[in-house]
């Protein structure tokens, strides 16, 4: 074990993280960032970023996620490619141990995300991008005029079917339940958007899928198979595009027993990203905020940042 202690250990390399880390920097705090994968974290699932300011014609995830990286390092962050394994967030200072060793710090700032619930049907993931998707306030505008379904009953559902019914020719709620899980005031909005059909007791069970591009063929969605749950009749539905909208699975389980968590999962804290535990914040998905976008993951990163600072200043 290294007996150097960090001021503060970010955890995570997605938006919010890498905002942190840039933000902590600059104000002279000794920073490291961990993250197993590569910099961005769901970002780089996306080819086109419109809804993140400063770009006018879109940035892909890939591409955003490395220039945050580097502007990060840019002021001294460093980031070790690891995976946590544990944390004691209650020591003094605070223990993380990754698969390369472990590490101490005065201030723990958690940006692991949240990651979408997937349908677990064949060739969802091979179709992501080209026709499937799990955010309409991110890639709804793609399919301006077209015709879309979305599977899913609760809030998060009836809001991506209400955004795409503004821009869509038709839109398809697909659930399994015969009643949504949303509360009244979205149900009723959405019963009144005269371009949606529900589709009740049913179920995705299979993607369709067709040739598209002339220079370079690629296969896209071009429609769903959906189940009946009670008579298991299945049918073929036409759609250009499929938001599944199931629910996200916050990356909180290994800080479980140490931090306050909603019903859902998510870590608890405001906006100050102040937790339970002293010195310890979080930003980003895996905090309880009503909006999960990128540009609320940047603020939570710079937010989590400065109250790291006043801790150690108070400390």
């Amino acid at each position: 074990m290294s007996e150097k202690v960090y001021d503060t250990l970010v955890v995570g390399g997605g938006p919010a993280g890498y905002t942190a880390a840039l933000y902590a920097t600059r104000a002279g705090l000794d920073t490291l960032l961990l993250e197993k994968l590569s910099a961005g974290g769901q970002m780089t699932e996306t080819a086109q970023i419109d809804n993140y300011p400063g770009f006018a014609e879109g940035v892909d995830g890939f591409s955003l996620g490395d220039a945050m990286k580097r502007g990060a390092e840019r002021f001294g962050a460093r980031t070790v490619q690891t995976e946590v394994l544990s944390m004691d967030l209650r020591a003094v200072p605070k223990r993380i141990t990754t698969d390369t060793g472990e590490l101490l710090a005065h201030t723990v700032i958690l940006a692991m995300g949240a990651a979408h619930r997937h349908l677990g049907v064949e060739r969802e993931q091979e179709l992501v991008g080209k026709g499937v998707g799990y955010c309409a306030a991110c890639d709804g505008m793609f399919y301006r005029g077209k015709t879309v379904a979305v599977v899913g009953g609760g809030n998060s559902a009836v809001a991506d079917a209400l955004l795409l019914s503004r821009i869509c020719k038709k839109v398809y709620l697909i659930h399994r339940r015969a009643q949504l899980r949303a509360t009244r005031v979205y149900h009723d909005a959405l019963m009144k958007a005269e371009n949606v059909t529900f589709l009740w007791d049913s179920r995705v069970v299979g993607l369709l899928s067709e040739k598209k591009g002339a220079a370079a063929p690629f296969e896209a969605l071009c429609g769903v198979t959906v189940e009946h749950v009670r008579s298991m009749e299945r049918s073929e539905l036409a759609v250009d595009g499929l938001f599944i909208s199931v629910g996200r699975a916050p990356a909180s389980s290994m800080v479980a027993d140490q931090l306050t968590l909603d019903e859902s999962g998510y870590i608890v804290a405001d906006e100050s990203t102040e937790t339970n535990l002293p010195g310890v914040f979080v930003a980003g998905d895996v905090r309880t905020k009503a909006v999960r976008q990128i540009v609320t993951a940047t603020a939570d990163g710079a937010v989590a940042a400065h109250a790291a600072e006043e801790y150690l200043a108070r400390s």
